[in-house]
């Protein structure tokens, strides 16, 4: 992959700007382009996959690549939800998984340290050669690398405890899909020879894809996750077994700096009483974006004992303070209309603000510059509507 002039090389200067080492001229023996892409991915890694970084000779891929793969944090989420099922189904040893799609292969390397044989396969010839090498470096001994196009192939499968596949999702042309049947593999031919191969099947999706499609294409689901990082959704799994499950269970998971996980069925949501506020309490309440995927709307209310501000703005409101709820939660300052005077009285003093719109005839842009607010500071609107069908505009704070 590299000499011992690019080697030491990208160790002397991963730390430095990659642009600026790009106008230099290389030291004799160094190939500079793959030196300033494994530079590169280092110094994404440190963020993003630490203990990769921090461990000596990983080499790493181009920047698409890099920045396709799974975070460390996710791959972790997805390690316990695997051993979950392991143990629930009392999966006795040898165990055995296949990857079918392992691009750069965060995921696989997680995953593959339950099992006592992973088959990793990928179409791209480097991503294989450099799936082989990582792999040494962090010690899976029991990785078996196969350069092969796994959609074409479903006879030569392995027959497994648990399969991973997470589809391509962009087309020939390079641009984003999100649907299933636009993504390579297209599962919705493949699930049928995925079920009679793997016991136990975990599907990685586009958080921008819709869930219920995601329901109504692919069978045998027994698990939905929504897994948010930070309040931003990066990823949507879902888990399948061989046989038909006896329910659905909807885990929303915000992997913050409070960990959040929220569950519910969708019978528990179709059943559950909703009240609706007629105004705003002492505080409010926004679901993180996990929640907001995966609709769990009115089971959260009744669980956390709140009222809804309107059917559509799912926004929530109660007097006591909630401090396991899954979001963001606010002390609510004032709360009035858009008339000229009401307006003058709830942004007094304020030069720049936090803004959120939902449910509200506006876009976030739009409001701000009506409202002639920077962004930022320690002011946060959100614009809204009431169950009375009022535009509001609330003013709120953080609790302390």
């Amino acid at each position: 992959m590299w000499n011992e002039e690019t080697y030491a090389f990208v160790r002397a200067h991963r730390g430095e700007d990659v642009r600026r080492l790009a106008l230099r001229q290389p030291p004799a023996g160094v190939d500079l382009h793959l030196a300033l892409q494994q530079i590169e991915g280092w110094q994404s890694a440190v963020h993003k996959l630490p203990s990769w970084a921090a461990a000596e000779g990983i080499w790493f891929p181009p920047r698409l690549a890099m920045e396709q793969c799974s975070s460390e944090r996710t791959a972790r989420y997805k390690q316990g939800v695997v051993r979950r099922w392991l143990e629930r189904d009392g999966i006795p040893r040898p165990r055995t998984m296949m990857d079918l799609t392992g691009g750069f292969g965060i995921d696989f390397s997680f995953l593959a340290g339950m099992f006592d044989h992973a088959v990793y396969m990928e179409r791209q010839s480097a991503l294989c050669r450099i799936a082989v090498h990582n792999f040494a470096v962090l010690g899976l001994r029991q990785a078996e690398v196969r350069e092969v196009d796994s959609a074409s192939s479903p006879q030569d499968w392995p027959e497994v405890d648990f399969c991973y596949v997470d589809p391509a999702r962009r087309d020939r042309a390079g641009r984003k899909v999100a649907g299933i049947a636009d993504c390579e593999p297209d599962l919705s031919a493949l699930q049928e020879v995925i079920r009679q191969k793997a016991g136990l099947c975990m599907v990685k999706l586009s958080p921008m894809l819709d869930v219920k499609s995601a329901l109504d294409t692919l069978e045998h689901v027994a698990e939905v996750h929504a897994v948010s990082v930070c309040g931003e959704c990066k990823e949507l799994l879902l888990v399948q077994t061989r046989c038909r499950p006896d329910g659905l269970v909807f885990h929303c998971v915000d992997l913050g700096n409070r960990d959040s996980d929220y569950s519910f069925t969708p019978e528990e949501e179709a059943k559950a009483p909703c009240v609706y506020a007629d105004g705003p309490g002492r505080f409010l309440y926004e679901p993180h974006a996990s929640v907001m995927k995966c609709g769990g709307f009115r089971s959260l209310a009744c669980r956390y004992g709140l009222r809804k501000l309107h059917p559509h703005s799912h926004l929530y409101t109660s007097d006591e303070w909630k401090p396991d709820f899954p979001g963001r939660g606010f002390v609510v300052e004032a709360c009035g209309g858009f008339g000229k005077k009401e307006l003058n009285g709830l942004l007094q003093g304020i030069q720049k603000a936090n803004l959120t719109v939902r449910n509200f005839p506006d876009t976030v842009a739009g409001l701000r510059k009506r409202l002639k607010l920077k962004e930022g500071g320690e002011a946060y609107l959100f614009a809204t509507t009431l169950a009375d069908g009022r535009h509001v505009l609330l003013r709120c704070r953080k609790p302390l």
